[in-house]
């Protein structure tokens, strides 16, 4: 996989988990807060579609996952 597929992988799986984890109804529900978090992994995917710079692309990166396209 390259970095790019890797970063939008970690993404979905961190909205998921934190909706799971922030929606009363779920079934593994702790806090609303959560939600935050859910926020905040948004915001970050919108700021690296607007600048081309996302911070967990270049960490993965430095870990060896290879570039792509």
């Amino acid at each position: 996989m390259n970095s790019w597929q890797v970063v939008r992988l970690i993404a979905g799986t961190f909205i998921l988990g934190s909706l799971a984890l922030g929606i009363p109804g779920s079934p593994v529900f702790v806090s609303q807060w959560w939600l935050a978090f859910t926020a905040f992994v948004g915001a970050n995917l919108l700021q690296s579609a607007l600048t081309r710079w996302c911070l967990m692309e270049s960490i993965l990166r430095k870990l060896g996952v290879p570039g792509g396209n």
